[in-house]
């Protein structure tokens, strides 16, 4: 019978939920995988705080180095989230020998490339499959399953946050701010919300799987982001009225040595596998030449379901004996010089104008748009309260023409209030 002994770095939701999976795992480990898992040593900050878990209080600490500098513990989960004090923690586990497993995005998309570079130095294990889609194996996908194939596109729906508050404003037409109070009530939003109704959240996770997807180091400050609170019920209702379904997309593309990785609210036909994904589910929605089209849903955050792919990599771990996968593209603080990203992509757009009303605002706008080449397939204008807002659809086009043009527009005659982007 094999003994890992592990530690924990942080024992809030996830951790606990990882806890509460050993614990209720264990016969399962003993038979299936003849392994017995000890946790010797629990970081948290407060050794007093009430636990939603039941942890014992003499294997809990506040001493970073019980966990990190004893020789005993063989591998370290980190659940403490954010960039520091995680990244050194992890860094220093690493060096210490200790293989690592973390659902941390967001240390992981800002210095993968040190942690990575301890973990080959030390010929020890970094796992981070829980960092991106929760219990969703889009990791061991790029990484294992589908290395046969180039993959040329991914979009995503990665952030449950703005996924379970844009389907809500679709089912019952409500408005950003009322679903967003009512998230952060039922904890499904944080207090401070920003990193994930602004994209920063999934442009971390994005970031990690088209390094993965194109083999080549993708950085979080390449992705394009914009979040959803912009997004109206009117939007939202005009989407509905012409079939559309909308958001936040995270979407990275290959053609070649050009890559385009972006995170924004983007119109889908209601037909597309990815416009039926509710609430906080996430899925991803790729294409490779050989298996072509696919999709994987799941529950993309929560305890149990992050606990789920934490502790598929901590058997991943004991199974590989010292036999640890990297990824395969050179891991390096910057990009490769030979990789260029493309800000200039191609898509349909929707913008959403305000007036006075009496101007001649939808053949001004026209001839703007015509002077920068850009097809409009359709437009509509409706007027209430002596305020005009136009609704129009452009034909495929380039993305800085389409800005080009709208900073053009005299903002004494108009006013852009959104656009949105449609993906086929």
């Amino acid at each position: 019978m094999k003994e890992l002994v592990m530690g924990f770095l942080g024992c809030g939701n996830v951790g606990g939920g990882v806890w509460k999976l050993l614990q209720g795992y264990a016969d399962e480990l003993d038979c299936r995988q003849h392994l017995t898992i000890r946790v010797k040593k629990v970081l948290v900050r407060s050794l007093n705080k009430q636990r939603s878990c039941d942890v014992p209080r003499e294997i809990l600490t506040d001493n970073p180095d019980d966990v990190l500098l004893d020789p005993e513990i063989t591998l370290v989960a980190e659940f403490m989230g954010g960039e520091h004090p995680a990244t050194e923690y992890m860094l220093k586990a690493l060096e210490n020998g200790k293989t690592v497993v973390t659902a941390n995005k967001v240390a992981l998309a800002l210095n993968w490339h040190l942690l990575q570079a301890a973990a080959e130095k030390s010929g020890v294990g970094l796992y981070y499959e829980a960092s991106v889609g929760g219990a969703i194996p889009i990791i061991g996908a790029l990484t294992q399953s589908l290395q046969a194939n180039r993959i040329s596109s991914i979009m995503g729906i990665i952030n449950g946050t703005t996924n379970y508050i844009l389907s809500r404003m679709t089912e019952n037409g409500e408005d950003y701010q009322a679903v967003l109070a009512d998230a952060q009530k039922l904890g499904l939003a944080e207090p401070d919300p920003t990193s994930d109704v602004e994209g920063m959240d999934a442009a971390y996770k994005l970031s990690i799987m088209a390094s993965l997807a194109f083999h080549t180091r993708v950085t979080y400050d390449k992705v394009y982001r914009e979040g959803i609170t912009k997004v109206t019920a009117a939007d939202i209702a005009w989407g509905r009225k012409m079939g559309y379904v909308v958001k936040l997309l995270a979407v990275a593309k290959q053609e070649g040595n050009k890559v385009e990785v972006r995170v924004h609210p983007a119109f889908l036909p209601k037909e597309h596998p990815l416009a039926g994904v509710n609430g906080s589910f996430n899925a991803v929605y790729l294409y490779g030449h050989a298996c072509k089209e696919m999709m994987l849903q799941g529950r993309g955050a929560g305890d149990m379901p992050t606990a789920s792919a934490i502790v598929g990599d901590i058997l991943q771990a004991v199974k590989a004996e010292g036999h640890y996968p990297y990824p395969t593209f050179a891991n390096t603080a910057e990009p490769d010089p030979a990789t260029v990203f493309d800000d200039n992509w191609t898509a349909k757009y929707f913008v959403r104008l305000s007036a006075a009303d009496g101007t001649d605002a939808l053949s001004y706008v026209a001839a703007c748009f015509a002077k920068a080449h850009i097809a409009i397939e359709g437009m509509t204008q409706e007027t209430a309260h002596g305020q005009a807002q136009m609704m129009l659809v452009t034909g495929e086009a380039k993305e800085q023409a389409v800005q080009s043009a709208l900073s053009s527009l005299d903002p004494s005659l108009c006013t852009v209030e959104n656009l949105i982007r449609i993906e086929a």
